[in-house]
């Protein structure tokens, strides 16, 4: 199985050619390094056969992704938005409501890693050059990537966010927010259930969801590592008063969402949005006006595109 597609995707298409190859800024092929160097060495990886409910534990201690691998071997990859797939938000929960009869202790206690986990993800080798893994992100779409040996033994993971660290000051300060935000930007409304915003977080594949209220402001934002945290069975299991998931997917998103939002303003400089996001220690900026409209949003890949990626226009 590899990578699940969303029926929508963002505009990468803008930063592809033709033949489906980036177009990369010229400057992007003079950058050093390679995977050894820059990829995270402190990864958790988990036994094919470790229960969900282990599982969501380890991820909410700030890990959106865990390797599955068994004797060293890389054997597939869950992510936040896997586990937000099956609690509720997509195709996978039909195991929960099919194999458990929506029952949230069995779900979590008896269901296995193995069964929810992309196998055969695509992965990057360590001795591969900063430009060959920015083109399986782009090509793919990928935020983050297994690094292994190549004999596939599992060195590490390298993101979004370690290549945005590693290249931020080399190129293209002087962007405007407004000029590679995403748009149009899917919201979910203050009075939404949970379960509404998961579905639709699965269904459109994004990690982050802005909450608004009536008035089209924002109120906060909701994002699938906010539902693992949520999930942790030392939270949730303190929420229910049966053994039925559906209770608890039936609390208002702002339950489990972020009331603290970090906007920018659309003439915002880039090196202004990449500052707020490592300060805040988030992976996304909201574009909002001085009059609080929402005008679009900008994630790490965003970020990373418009440092080393020429739009196609």
């Amino acid at each position: 199985m590899m990578f699940r597609k969303p029926p929508f995707k963002r505009k990468e298409y803008r930063w592809l050619r033709s033949d489906g190859t980036p177009n990369f800024d010229n400057r992007v092929y003079s950058i050093t390094g390679d995977m050894e160097i820059i990829a995270k060495r402190d990864v958790v990886s988990v036994s094919p056969t470790t229960p969900v409910e282990k599982a969501l534990d380890i991820m909410s201690k700030h890990y959106r992704s865990l390797l599955v691998t068994l004797g060293g071997e890389l054997k597939g990859v869950v992510f936040a938005t896997t586990m937000v797939n099956y609690l509720g938000g997509g195709d996978l929960f039909g195991i929960v409501a099919n194999r458990y009869n929506y029952n949230i202790f069995r779900a979590l206690k008896e269901e296995v890693i193995e069964n929810l986990m992309v196998k055969n993800p695509i992965v990057a080798y360590i001795d591969m050059s900063i430009v060959d893994v920015l083109e399986l992100m782009v090509v793919n779409g990928i935020g983050l990537l297994p690094v292994v040996h190549r004999d596939g033994r599992v060195f590490g993971v390298v993101s979004e966010h370690d290549l945005v660290r590693y290249l931020y000051g080399i190129f293209r300060i002087g962007v405007r927010a407004e000029e590679i935000m995403s748009t149009p930007i899917i919201t979910c409304s203050v009075n939404d259930s949970l379960w509404n915003a998961m579905r639709t977080m699965v269904k459109y594949g994004f990690r982050r969801l802005p909450v608004v209220d009536s008035d089209g402001s924002v109120v906060g934002i909701v994002t699938a590592m906010d539902i693992v945290r949520f999930f942790n069975p030392s939270i949730v299991y303190s929420k229910l008063t049966s053994s039925d998931i559906r209770e608890v997917l039936q609390i208002p998103v702002m339950d489990v969402a972020s009331k603290r939002v970090v906007a920018v303003e659309p003439g915002s400089d880039l090196s202004v949005i990449v500052k707020a996001m490592i300060d805040n220690d988030v992976s996304s900026v909201l574009v909002v006006d001085s009059d609080g409209k929402l005008h679009g949003i900008i994630s790490e890949r965003d970020v990373l595109y418009s440092l080393t990626v020429k739009e196609i226009k």
